[in-house]
């Protein structure tokens, strides 16, 4: 450890140098993916004047989105992060243009619509992971370093929560396609400043002949265990979201209701991000990681046996309190787990497994609606998590990772100090 406070504050990483310049930027940027989403299916819609279109155009963004994730934080493990997210960050927020352009106006052809979208979700450019990558760059103790991946995930979470409702002022006064200019200059403005930021010079290429040792470290089991939770939480949470408004309907309750329970889901989520990072534990981060997918699996256990709202919001609540431990514990491992020169690659595929599980989910339990009670369902989207925390104990590696090794001692590549002193390396979701 180094010879910081046995209990670090929150308030301590923002003490560190530059921090809080560089942590404000990736926030600006990501926020564009709270808008991202929303914008461009409303656009879409308005275009096209069809929901199957939409649906399909957002599907396809979505898809180049995650999968693609591991390919995008390669290249800034390869090249540096200054060098790629810049270019990726500009041609990103240009195709986003493009596609509001293109969708201002009604009558706009399906297929343009369709490519623009597939191109920008091919060029997200995987803030997220990057960040976490220089968090492990700039905070030399294990203890803070959980607080920093906690404020990061909970602050992730707002600005999911906050971005739709930003949508909402926008088309109160233009049309759709606005709101997707707005999320282009957020996400090229906030990279910009955040890749120009000393610390992200230190995100350099990986050594030459690293190549050898990422084929070892892919052929081994080292991401298995936070792939593995992380995609069981994506799922159990995708499905939360259709099933919460299944049940209002149900209990005729409006749409508006939807938005108070789903907010329970986020707010537990922070209170137990917070507390995760605040709180020094006694179990290793692999013994941790399965408890909390077990405990999402059980409050979504409860869920299923909720009479009414006031119920399902609480057990919501309580779900959504393991969510961001989950999370964060998963991105932790990643991050220990990985060899210099591929933090972000392995973020990133944890990153790609709470996306697409999220995705799945939402599609799996679409089809189960209706045809089986929500209870049921509720108690499936419980079990998949369940399963996951017993899987993921297989999966646990059979030695402790090692800790985070200070900046002052971590190898450096060969880039020259004049790109930026600070830190070298990598990481990047909940998300883009």
């Amino acid at each position: 450890m180094s010879g910081s406070s046995p209990r670090p504050s929150y308030a301590a990483l923002f003490r560190i140098p530059h921090a809080r310049r560089t942590f404000a930027a990736a926030l600006t940027g990501r926020l564009s993916y709270g808008l991202v989403s929303l914008a461009m299916m409303l656009s879409t819609t308005h275009a096209t004047g069809s929901y199957a279109v939409a649906g399909t155009v957002m599907a396809l963004f979505g898809a180049a989105s995650v999968f693609l994730s591991p390919a995008r934080a390669a290249l800034i493990d390869r090249h540096g992060a200054r060098r790629a997210l810049i270019p990726m960050a500009s041609l990103y927020a240009g195709l986003l243009t493009a596609f509001a352009a293109t969708a201002w106006r009604p009558g706009a052809p399906a297929l343009v619509i369709g490519a623009l979208a597939v191109a920008a979700g091919t060029c997200t450019p995987p803030l997220g992971p990057t960040m976490r990558t220089v968090w492990s760059r700039l905070v030399p103790d294990e203890k803070l370093l959980r607080r920093a991946y906690s404020l990061d995930g909970v602050l992730e979470e707002v600005l999911f929560v906050s971005g739709p409702l930003l949508v909402g002022a926008v088309v109160q006064w233009a049309p759709p396609a606005a709101a997707v200019v707005l999320s282009a200059l957020l996400v090229w403005a906030g990279t910009l400043a955040f890749a120009l930021s000393p610390p992200v010079a230190g995100v350099r290429p990986a050594e030459a002949g690293a190549g050898r040792d990422e084929r070892r470290w892919r052929g081994g089991r080292a991401l298995a265990q936070p792939v593995v939770v992380a995609l069981g939480v994506g799922l159990s949470l995708g499905a939360v979201d259709l099933l919460v408004l299944a049940f209002a309907g149900q209990h005729h309750h409006g749409a508006d209701t939807v938005a108070w329970v789903l907010a329970a889901l986020s707010l537990g989520s922070a209170v137990g991000g917070l507390l995760n990072g605040a709180v020094d534990w006694r179990l290793s981060p692999g013994a941790r990681l399965p408890l909390t997918a077990g405990g999402l699996g059980l409050a979504l256990l409860a869920a299923a046996f909720a009479p009414d709202l006031g119920t399902l919001t609480a057990a919501v609540a309580c779900a959504g309190f393991f969510v961001a431990p989950a999370l964060t514990t998963s991105y932790l491992i990643a991050d220990a787990a990985a060899p210099p020169g591929f933090r972000t690659q392995a973020g990133a595929w944890v990153n790609t497994a709470v996306n697409a599980g999220s995705s799945g989910g939402a599609a799996g339990v679409g089809l189960l609606v209706g045809q089986v009670s929500l209870g049921y369902c509720f108690a499936i989207s419980g079990a998949v998590s369940l399963t996951a925390a017993l899987v993921s104990l297989r999966a646990a590696p059979t030695t402790a990772p090692a800790a985070p090794v200070p900046p002052a001692v971590r190898p450096t590549s060969r880039t020259s100090a004049a790109e930026g002193e600070a830190t070298p390396e990598d990481a990047a979701p909940s998300r883009l």
